[in-house]
């Protein structure tokens, strides 16, 4: 696998892991009823979701570059 593509991986894995985080700060949040909170996190647990589903795709991209066109 490429250099390019295993770091795309391990920022995917570290966005993925910050999402997984603020999803859980929301869920504390929501059953307390600190709906301001809870929205803040649910918010940034959706931020770093799409940066990691980019990094997917830019690793998908990576290497189809190099391993795409051989049969």
């Amino acid at each position: 696998m490429s250099k390019e593509a295993a770091e795309h991986h391990r920022k995917a894995s570290e966005h993925h892991t910050s999402a997984a985080k603020h999803h859980g700060e929301a869920a504390k949040h929501y059953e307390s009823g600190n709906h301001e909170k809870a929205s803040h996190h649910a918010h940034a647990a959706q931020g770093h979701s799409s940066h990691a589903r980019e990094h997917g795709e830019h690793a998908s991209r990576a290497h189809s570059k190099e391993y795409g066109n051989k049969t």
